[in-house]
């Protein structure tokens, strides 16, 4: 199989503003000249101390930010070349600076796990209606399809019928994240990435967590 992600020299960095008026008086190299290449069905692990930008390179990809420069390609098929820059034409798979109906089509197949749940689910949304959401947003479903896809989903990540009607807040900080990766997980789709999903869970459940990962990335072809 082939690449399903490649950077080409990416950068993000943030302003570092100062006196009266803001000025700008430096910046924060977050991202800095990265390139790499993710192969399809691939577990690819970004590690570094608090604060280096992994999470920052992670949003940047998926096009949650915008580079300050250099290149972003996505295919979901995973038929990327291995020099995507170099080798035939890609300019479909380039996803630097997609916006609109284009950039909304790919969110399906590109989705994040964040490092908390509680602050990543509405509170006042019930269970149902928060995997739902990614549903409804990109037309795919609704009514009673959706919420039987909301069931499907919610049983694949070992919860049951009976949390369909809770809020977040009757939930333990493991079952959250189950909750959260449903929702990232109801579009079916072939790209996500997980800035480190199991630390504010206890220890006891990481393990459960990282298992079900693996089973799922086996039987929906994740990368």
């Amino acid at each position: 199989m082939g690449n399903i992600v490649a950077t080409v020299d990416l950068r993000k960095y943030f302003p570092i503003r100062g006196g009266v008026f803001s000025r700008r008086i430096g910046e924060v190299k977050a991202v800095d000249g990265v390139t790499l290449e993710i192969r399809k069905g691939e577990t690819f692990g970004l590690v570094g101390e608090s604060g280096c930008g992994k999470t920052t390179f992670g949003k940047t990809v998926i096009r949650l930010l915008d580079p300050d420069s250099g290149r972003i390609f996505f295919d979901p098929e995973g038929s990327l070349p291995s020099d995507p820059q170099n080798e035939g034409d890609v300019s479909d798979h380039e996803i630097t600076s997609v916006k609109g109906r284009r950039l909304k089509y790919l969110r399906r197949y590109m989705q994040i796990v964040y490092q908390n749940p509680s602050t990543s689910l509405n509170p006042r949304m019930l269970v149902k209606d928060i995997v739902a959401e990614p549903l409804l947003v990109q037309g795919i479903c609704r009514g009673r399809e959706a919420e039987e896809r909301v069931l499907e989903m919610l049983q694949r990540v070992g919860l049951s019928r009976e949390h369909l009607y809770r809020y977040q807040h009757e939930f333990s900080g493991g079952q959250k994240q189950r909750i959260a990766i449903a929702r990232v997980l109801i579009t079916h789709p072939k790209f996500v990435v997980l800035d480190e999903p199991t630390s504010s869970v206890d220890v006891s459940v990481r393990a459960s967590l990282i298992k079900l990962f693996k089973d799922l990335q086996r039987k929906m072809g994740l990368t």
